[in-house]
């Protein structure tokens, strides 16, 4: 994982064939986070090998944990000989997620310091939330030197308003609450996914939480939580990734280990598109249209559309016929990869929060940077159908939420290599 390395993409036929979607990179951090919570040994299953999950796994080491991660993926987490409470800013710096661990440290411990967080640079992203529903559960907060302190006698549930469904606040107020004395109710949560595989995670150790998925979510704080073994969700912007994929190279992929459920929104604007969708168990076969049509696609908080698939969907929209309308709704700063995307040729036209993107013909290859995780994946998906080479740089963003996404690309057909650069 070495940050001089570059993917070099070069245009390439349809893409055909399988792909098996890894554990969701959104849900395997705060479920490591959750570890903390247990004064015992958690089995994790189908954990990817991503920058980010190491990252994670040097944070529980750090903090006392014992951390095994073996070759097939499972992680266990040993959480009896933790014993320190403060995060230190050389790993929280690295990535936001690190954050995660200030619920369950300051649950089990009463009193927690961690760096302020770090990862990519796609909006401010505050953490007045998180620490908005801590102070509710009774802890006082201090702030300064770029670390937050909280510090409580004993937390106690509280009926707390989230002001924007926070997913990380959601978490961390989740874990927060899950070994406070009463009853706690988190409204306007959150409701993606994650969260609710986060709560199955906390409930199979001896937590009470009720209503995840929802935007009310009822924790009963109980006095311990126990080992336990989980297996984590398919990661759904990685399968959605791989859906474009087939999209927008005309080709026919079918995306294995997936939950229908999970990509609904993303099906829905490939078949507007023009693609044909077919469902199967566990898996969804994607067909690319001979012609791509434009279309109009507002980010939202889940089930709405997600941000996480609102650069790649840029990608595409770049090459289809007419123009096509992107609003970003979760993040002020999250289109840095309009300015990649026009290196190669794309017509985008940036009002605020709007993107207008016009459809051309064709794409040319150019050396550009990934500015941020899943603007990396925009630029791969862009390179696929770029007359030439593209070379994409700063892949180590790239790396944070794709398992060696050039393998798996180049096993359905593309002309894609990672290369070190000179």
């Amino acid at each position: 994982m070495n940050k001089q390395h570059c993917i070099v993409v070069r245009k390439s036929g349809p893409l055909e064939g399988r792909v098996r979607i890894d554990g969701a990179k959104n849900s395997v951090l705060p479920i490591m986070a959750a570890t903390l919570l247990c004064e015992q040994e958690c089995i994790i299953e189908d954990v990817p090998k991503l920058r980010d999950v190491y990252v994670m796994i040097d944070l529980l080491k750090t903090l006392g944990a014992g951390v095994e991660f073996s070759e097939d993926g499972v992680l266990r987490v040993d959480g009896s000989k933790v014993d320190k409470w403060s995060a230190p800013y050389e790993l929280v710096r690295k990535m936001r997620a690190s954050f995660l661990v200030l619920g369950p440290l300051l649950a089990r411990f009463k009193r927690t310091m961690v760096s302020m967080p770090g990862g990519c640079a796609i909006g401010t992203r505050p953490i007045d939330l998180h620490l908005k529903g801590f102070e509710a559960l009774g802890a006082k907060i201090n702030v300064e030197h770029g670390s937050v302190e909280a510090v409580a006698n004993e937390l106690v549930g509280e009926r707390i308003y989230l002001d924007f469904p926070s997913v990380g606040a959601t978490e961390n107020i989740i874990m927060a609450a899950s070994l406070a004395k009463g009853t706690t109710v988190l409204e306007n949560a959150a409701e993606e996914p994650e969260i609710v595989d986060l709560a199955n995670f906390l409930n199979s150790m001896g937590a009470d939480i009720k209503g995840a998925g929802t935007n009310t979510i009822t924790i009963k704080g109980v006095e311990r939580l126990g080992a336990t073994t989980h297996r984590v969700i398919p990661d759904r912007i990685e399968a959605g990734t791989f859906m474009v994929a087939a999209a927008i190279t005309g080709g026919d992929i079918m995306v294995d280990n997936i939950m229908l459920e999970h990509v609904k929104p993303v099906a829905a604007k490939l078949r507007e598109i023009g693609c044909t969708i077919t469902e199967f168990e566990n898996g969804i076969r994607v067909q690319g249209p001979d012609s791509i049509s434009n279309t109009t696609i507002k980010t939202l908080p889940h089930p709405g559309f997600p941000t996480d698939m609102q650069a790649q969907f840029m990608a595409l929209m770049s090459v289809a016929n007419g123009t096509s309308v992107i609003t970003e709704t979760v993040f002020e700063n999250r289109f840095m990869h309009a300015t990649e995307l026009a290196r190669m040729g794309a017509e985008i036209k940036i009002e605020g929060r709007t993107a207008v993107v016009r459809g051309t013909p064709k794409l040319a290859g150019a050396k550009v940077d990934a500015t941020d995780l899943r603007a990396g994946a925009a630029l791969i998906l862009a390179g696929l159908v770029s007359e030439g080479e593209t070379v994409i740089g700063q892949i180590h963003h790239i790396e944070r939420g794709y398992v060696h996404i050039e393998n798996k690309l180049s096993q359905l057909g593309a002309d894609i290599r990672r290369i070190q650069q000179i």
